[in-house]
């Protein structure tokens, strides 16, 4: 058993971490190719739909709710329900995503006037031919995910685990292939290819490799898809924070003018490569020890595992943020391109200095929300998300009428924080107030990240206004290794001066990976 945990671990690991290098790859042909103005709002914009459709469909949990169902029927060697278990929720799925899918298609030109206010009539009917092409995309994302949820269940997840990677350099390629001429069209069918040949063909090939039989049965009333529809209807029926913040960001930002919305995303796309390597890494890590203990009932020690990961994977987040925030108009030129213009490297900088604000928040609810699931309960995150988002809707209209997109962003980290800081304290409820040594943790680590963040800019505006490469890249490149490293050391050393636990065991965890790597290679 611990062997297939280990193999699992590595494999899903290495997902994540070439996602993210991908993730990156991407960006840069996104950046090279569309610049930073109307044709890449217009591209950004044509997602909320489709991300809206996979959100309503529950497309985020497939996998955590399905796993168990089919799971089940594997224990007890019935191969013959497991199939028909999956056709039955699967068909359910498919129409669903047929019907609204189809809605949202045919209503397009009324719903345009929604996710992008400020466009233009010529904009807003190129923002529905768009969303009309990604749209599909996500039927296949939608059974793909219970392909390979079956496929996790049999313990198969290399194709699984390869799906997004897939899906990601189709995007890249249509990008390509399609060039400046093509500019977001051909973006927008690689994210159609992509789908096709990632997160649906992968795990079809998977499951048929292990047997699986497809039976074109509906049957509303089947045990199976009523447990599937009931633990999947809070993601459902409520907002979740991190989707609703990325709607919201669009809408308003296309109300400030071409080129806002870019700004946003470019932004946030970087931001979120540290959160989705820590957080989502320490969240699916942590996970199965949680729910372990939790059934054991020893509820304590789950939550000082809890509390553990957390603090070990903030001292990581505020790492990242210290070397975003300085270096982050730097890191900007080098990903994204010439194609933006260098005032909207600054603002794309300032932007993810902002968002950083928000980087241990982004990063911690991906754990502490699982603390919630381990004991059986997903309304209330997910209501809590919902309540947050209503309540910050109008310090976004706000904030972004006066201050722009620096505004909008001030306003998302907002939001998040204080969804995440009550989060924790009602998870901390929920296991009995368990000490988790928070208090200390931020009195202690907060200072290292202020004083850190300020020597870095401070080193950053030092430099001297003459270029320090031979091309734009370089100079970009040698300016932000030079003040983001010198933020990020001053970040570790005043961190282990402040002695904040955490710092110490992280850097023997890092410090002990390289040794054996050393070894290895001696």
């Amino acid at each position: 058993m611990s062997r297939r945990i280990g193999i699992a671990a590595a494999i899903w690991g290495g997902s994540i971490l070439l996602s993210r290098v991908i993730g990156i790859v991407r960006e840069a042909v996104l950046g090279r190719i569309l610049g930073g103005g109307a044709e890449a709002d217009l591209y950004f914009l044509a997602f909320t739909l489709p991300d809206f459709l996979n959100y309503l469909l529950a497309g985020g949990a497939l996998s955590i709710v399905f796993i168990p169902i089919f799971a089940g029927y594997l224990a007890r060697q019935d191969e013959q329900g497991a199939w028909r278990s999956l056709a039955v929720i699967g068909n359910a799925v498919f129409l669903g995503a047929v019907l609204l899918g189809g809605a949202m298609w045919l209503t397009m030109p009324w719903l345009a006037r929604l996710i992008g206010p400020g466009l233009d009539a010529e904009s807003s009917a190129e923002l529905v031919a768009l969303t009309r092409v990604m749209l599909p995309a996500q039927l296949f994302h939608l059974l793909g995910g219970l392909l390979s949820a079956a496929l996790q269940a049999r313990d198969r997840h290399t194709l699984p685990a390869l799906a997004p990677l897939v899906y990601t350099l189709g995007i890249i390629v249509g990008g390509l292939l399609g060039g400046q001429e093509a500019g977001a069209w051909g973006f927008a069918w690689g994210v159609l290819a992509g789908s096709v040949l990632g997160p649906f063909l992968l795990p079809l090939i998977g499951c048929l490799r292990a047997g699986m039989r497809w039976r074109l049965i509906l049957s509303p009333r089947d045990a199976d898809l009523r447990t599937w529809l009931w633990r999947s209807l809070p993601i459902m029926v409520a907002f979740s924070i991190m989707v609703a913040d990325d709607m919201i960001l669009r809408r308003q930002a296309s109300l400030i003018g071409d080129g806002a919305v870019a700004t946003l995303e470019y932004a946030k796309k970087l931001m979120k490569v540290p959160m989705g390597v820590f957080g989502l890494a320490a969240g699916v890590a942590a996970y199965p020890t949680l729910s372990r203990l939790v059934g054991e009932g020893d509820r304590a020690g789950a939550y000082r595992t809890l509390a553990m990961a957390v603090k070990r994977m903030l001292i990581l987040a505020f790492g990242a943020q210290v070397t975003l925030t300085v270096a982050g108009p730097e890191i900007s030129r080098v990903i994204y391109g010439s194609r933006i213009d260098p005032s909207q490297h600054e603002a794309i900088g300032l932007a993810i200095g902002i968002f950083c604000l928000a980087l241990w928040a982004w990063a911690a609810q991906t754990l502490l929300s699982r603390g919630f699931y381990a004991l059986g309960k997903t309304w209330l995150p997910s209501l809590l998300g919902t309540g947050t988002v209503l309540l910050a809707f109008p310090g976004y209209v706000l904030l972004g009428q006066q201050a722009g997109t620096p505004g909008l962003a001030a306003a998302s980290s907002i939001a998040v924080s204080l969804y995440v800081a009550i989060l924790a304290l009602l998870l901390r409820r929920e296991y009995a107030y368990e000490p988790d040594g928070f208090g200390t943790f931020a009195l202690r680590a907060l200072p290292a990240v202020l004083l850190a963040t300020a020597l870095g800019l401070g080193l950053r505006a030092l430099l001297p206004d003459a270029p320090l490469g031979s091309s734009e890249v370089g100079d970009a490149l040698l300016r932000g290794a030079l003040s983001g490293s010198a933020g990020l050391l001053a970040y570790v050393g005043l961190a282990l001066a402040l002695r904040v636990p955490e710092a110490g065991a992280v850097s023997e965890l890092v410090l002990g990976r390289l040794r054996r790597l050393r070894r290895r290679r001696a």
